[in-house]
């Protein structure tokens, strides 16, 4: 391991990003590490306006409001993952950042001294659900460490139900 034993995670309130959240902890107990669970939001810098339609807007929430539901969320994400667990994860230490800027970006630059980054996978069903999402196509491209993508066994179950039927 390159530093104290550090497992990177990416946590958007997911499926898939729990998933990712489970296996990163699950790890953790085995490595004896600690976890980092980041989220990273893009703000709204502009609004777009169309012709006619500014009388009608809803006001965007400011960066603090999205920072904040973003730590709630992750928050609630690392206790539901926690609790699954059982008592061996508990003893994983998490450290929780919010971030706001390019997700992709902000999980390779937080990694840089980890020994795994971990990242969910998005699947979307036939061709697309081959591939990987944009987060973790960068992440897989540009991290100084290893990196792990997680399917959501859910999502994974369906699309191979729907791939059976689209066959028959």
């Amino acid at each position: 391991m390159r530093s104290e034993g550090l497992i990177v995670v990416g946590v958007d309130g997911s499926g898939s990003a729990q998933a990712a959240l489970e296996y990163a902890l699950e790890e953790a107990v085995r490595w004896s590490a600690r976890v980092k669970a980041v989220t990273a939001f893009h703000t709204l810098d502009y609004w777009p306006v169309a012709y006619g339609m500014a009388a009608g807007m809803v006001v965007p929430p400011t960066t603090a409001e999205l920072t904040d539901d973003a730590e709630r969320t992750a928050r609630q994400a690392v206790t539901e993952a926690i609790t699954r667990l059982g008592p061996a994860a508990q003893a994983v230490p998490v450290q929780l950042r919010v971030v706001s800027g390019n997700p992709g970006a902000i999980l390779v630059d937080e990694a840089a001294d980890a020994d795994l980054l971990v990242v969910g996978h998005r699947g979307r069903g036939g061709i697309a659900s081959a591939c990987l999402g944009s987060v973790g196509l960068h992440c897989v491209l540009h991290a100084t460490c290893p990196v792990v993508v997680v399917r959501n066994a859910a999502v994974a179950a369906e699309q191979a139900a729907t791939a059976g039927t689209a066959r028959a």
